[in-house]
């Protein structure tokens, strides 16, 4: 074994997984300011954040298809923040009506997590690595 490739694939590991975080919690500042909604005239409803990763609530046919799924668990549009995140609130009667649905209507992700994102780029880089200390051992190995 290569013992660069151990240090730096834990180094690009750790890296990816620290900008995920980061991500995380500026986006969660974020939606603190942009979500806070007067406590008079909204005691009937409950609200949610939806998130993707991918810009998907700028593709119309792709808005579409969620709003339509999550209206089927009561949920409506309030507001689009920007490509990757939307807020829905429904009547808190809805919920009696959860247990008919095949989804998780409290879900807050669709399309892969940033924790998945973070594994799959982690993956690519080890393989990445990985082919290259491959190659490199191979090469040594030749006449």
């Amino acid at each position: 074994m290569i013992p660069w490739i151990g240090s730096a694939g834990g180094a690009a590991g750790a890296s990816a997984a620290g900008a995920a975080a980061a991500r995380a919690r500026m986006l969660s500042e974020e939606e603190e300011i942009l979500t806070m909604m007067p406590n008079e005239g909204y005691g009937d409803y409950e609200f949610k954040i939806i998130r993707n990763n991918f810009n998907a609530f700028d593709k119309p046919d792709k808005m579409r298809a969620a709003l339509e799924e999550e209206a089927r668990a009561g949920w409506e549009l309030v507001e689009k923040f920007d490509g990757n995140r939307i807020r829905l609130r429904r009547p808190i009667a809805c919920r009696e009506q959860d247990h008919t649905l095949d989804f998780n209507p409290y879900r807050t992700t669709l399309g892969m997590t940033d924790t998945k994102i973070a594994m799959v780029i982690i993956g690519v880089i080890f393989g990445a690595l990985a082919f290259v200390g491959l190659l490199v051992a191979l090469l040594k190995n030749q006449p």
